[in-house]
């Protein structure tokens, strides 16, 4: 029997961060095998046909803020690999029960105008940040065990993130639209927004709606992962798709292995590797809230009656900043929100490939407490009735995803958390361990959102990781 090729480097899961690892260590001259446990690539950049046949939903996630102002998918040529942004005309619509609503736009300018009395205090917090957004995305997007190249710039964000949202809203904002927006924006942290540090995500998710946008892939999610694995292909790595990793000790040869793995996935298949005293570190690592996700098809677009959320990709229903705060506060102390805060997003009103010619698909989810086995599908459809009235009489079929489906289908998604675990101001920024990115076995490194600079679809953490590892063992 033939000895199984030995390979410089094995990367353990396909996700974004997984790819990242492996383009940046093949860019490196390493030879890199990719191996997947499921028979689609990506993690939770995929796409499936989850109601209707000609209806494409993204399983995970679907807007790519993140993706688009990513570093290095940036020096990556994905365009030639398939990958296409559609930017819809306004990033974000966040609707009232008056039946208006505040539109976060391209133009700082053109969202003050929906903003009432708050317009100028919203430019004065914004334009500074956004003027500095090509100098604070490197820091941002990356472990802090480095100096900053614009350190004005980062004091200047930093004052302002390390408060909670909530915090920041209310001394910013005198009325209820600009805060209401912000407390969206910082929704997405999973985190209460009395939190320190929450203040941070809001800003980042605002600034790069000014300047980058919230785009998504055409055709879906997926579409990000066929091009990372086109160009990872064409530059000679290896894919394995289809083959679950029981333990380290199975895989090929290899100097060095990265897991685009979660710590609960880390110690399952490397544990027997790693001292006590570190796997002691990975088990108090904590995961965050879940998420409760819906998809539909639709026989005609969402009837919202502020006519202005047909011009956003996404749309966040919450109301007031105090309603949203409730909501994100209740996941975390183990409860349900009678009025969940939902994010949602509809691609099929600027990506037609989407769904069959005038049909559409919607996206949405809430958070619910890690692992939560609470139907939450009323409680959605009634804060989308709430501000689109008819919406239920246009649904043909919908999808229902809770935490234990979700993680079902990725091993990542612990409980249902999307992030890799908790995003607090300690796991911020010490993910999963002190070490970040390396173990105390010298060979084997994470490389998922359990390191800096954590969730979203961007493929840093895994990008810093292959540095991590390739600056340990020479480039």
């Amino acid at each position: 029997m033939s000895r199984p090729r030995a390979y410089d480097v094995v990367v353990i899961g396909s996700g974004p961060n997984g790819l990242a690892a492996a383009i940046t260590f093949l860019r490196a001259g390493r030879s890199v095998l990719v191996i997947e446990a499921n028979e689609t690539l990506g993690g939770g950049a995929c796409s499936a046909e989850l109601t209707l046949p000609g209806f494409v939903h993204d399983v995970c996630s679907a807007v790519h803020p993140l993706a688009a102002g990513s570093p290095f998918f940036r020096k990556l040529p994905l365009e030639r690999h398939g990958l296409e942004w559609i930017h819809p005309p306004a990033p974000l619509a966040h609707p009232f029960d008056d039946g208006t609503a505040v539109v976060l736009e391209r133009s700082i300018d053109s969202t003050c105008e929906t903003l009432g009395a708050d317009k100028e205090a919203y430019r004065k917090l914004m334009s500074p940040l956004v003027r500095d957004w090509f100098k604070l995305e490197p820091v941002l997007l990356a472990p802090l065990n480095k100096l900053p190249r614009h350190p004005f710039a980062l004091a200047r964000f930093g004052w302002r993130a390390l408060r909670s949202a909530k915090g920041l809203a209310e001394s910013r904002f005198k009325g209820k639209r600009a805060s209401a927006l912000f407390a969206g924006l910082a929704a997405h942290s999973t985190l209460p927004l009395e939190s320190s540090a929450t203040a941070a995500f809001g800003l980042v998710l605002g600034i790069t709606g000014h300047a980058v946008g919230w785009p998504a892939p055409r055709g879906g999610a997926q579409k990000i992962t066929d091009a990372l694995v086109s160009y990872f292909k064409s530059i000679g790595g290896e894919v394995l798709a289809g083959t679950r990793v029981e333990s380290v000790d199975e895989l090929p040869p290899a100097r060095v292995v990265l897991c685009d793995l979660t710590p609960r996935g880390l110690l399952r298949v490397a544990g027997h590797r790693l001292p006590a005293s570190y796997r002691r570190k990975l088990e108090h690592y904590r995961y965050g809230p879940g998420a409760f996700k819906l998809d539909w098809a639709l026989d005609g677009p969402v009837p919202w009656k502020a006519k202005e959320c047909l011009r956003a990709g996404t749309v966040h229903l919450g109301g007031t900043l105090n309603e949203i705060a409730a909501s994100e506060r209740a996941a975390w102390e183990g409860n349900h929100a009678e009025k969940p805060f939902v994010l949602l997003a509809q691609p099929s009103l600027f990506d037609p490939s989407r769904a069959p010619e005038g049909k559409h698909t919607v996206w949405a989810y809430c958070h619910v407490p890690n692992g939560s086995g609470v139907d939450m599908t009323e409680r959605v459809e009634n804060q989308i009735e709430r501000f689109a009235p008819g919406f239920r009489d246009r649904v043909l079929a919908r999808s229902v995803l809770p935490p234990a489906e979700l993680e079902r289908r990725n091993a990542n998604l612990v409980g249902g958390d999307i992030n890799g675990g908790a995003q607090d101001i300690r796991q911020l920024f010490l993910r999963p361990t002190l070490t970040l990115y390396s173990t105390p076995d010298k060979h084997l490194y994470i490389c998922s959102s359990s390191t800096p600079p954590g969730g979203g679809v961007h493929g840093m953490c895994g990008h810093h990781a292959a540095l991590a590892a390739l600056n340990k063992w020479g480039a």
